[in-house]
């Protein structure tokens, strides 16, 4: 009977090695940022001679975040569910979420509404690397004049994310996932994500 509680034991060590890991890289992420007074470009190098990775800190609600932005017209905010997926929506000003719905419908919410049947409690804001949101008026625009409509909602090819995508693109290939949505972000922009904690 000791081998199961063994190989427990080990488990519990290496999550907490990967979670040391993960923690000191965004140490390392919020200290360069600091140490940098403008925005890093996504086509620059690093100190190693390779590109930048397209995200410099992830939203997590297990790791802190020292940064907080305010939130402004046409800026992505996201929230976890469940630890594993993030929503998405975009902030069109007056504590306002535009967010499509697990039902399909496209609604604007209020930031206690946004997280309300979500495990993540806190807002996240893509910003870059000086926390000035990454924004999009017409993006708000778009989003706005969608309100109270239905798509044909899909966890996979029609999510919260691909909304998010069409009201900044209209016309580009559709997306996915939230790595994706990061990726096509940073390119636009040609910037790091950083996902800040939002200033309510």
């Amino acid at each position: 009977m000791p081998i199961p509680f063994f190989w427990l034991g080990a488990a519990a060590v290496s999550a907490l090695a990967v979670k040391e890991l993960v923690s000191d890289d965004r140490k390392k992420q919020q200290l360069k940022r600091r140490q940098s007074p403008r925005a890093k470009r996504l086509d620059e190098y690093d100190e190693r001679g390779e590109k930048s990775s397209a995200v410099a800190i992830y939203p997590s609600e297990l790791f802190n975040t020292d940064q907080v932005a305010k939130p402004a017209i046409g800026a992505i905010v996201c929230c976890g569910i469940g630890g594993v997926l993030d929503h998405t929506g975009i902030w069109v000003g007056d504590d306002t979420i535009i967010e499509l719905g697990g039902n399909g419908l496209i609604k604007p919410v209020s930031p206690a509404r946004f997280t309300k049947e979500r495990s993540g409690k806190r807002i996240f804001i893509a910003c870059d690397s000086t926390a000035m949101p990454l924004v999009s008026e017409l993006a708000a625009q778009r989003a706005i004049e969608q309100i109270y409509q239905y798509r044909d909602y899909h966890l996979i090819e029609n999510n919260c994310h691909q909304f998010i995508w069409q009201c900044i693109e209209p016309n580009s290939e559709p997306l996915t996932t939230f790595r994706e949505l990061n990726k096509r972000l940073a390119k636009r922009h040609n910037k790091q994500v950083y996902w800040d904690l939002c200033l309510l």
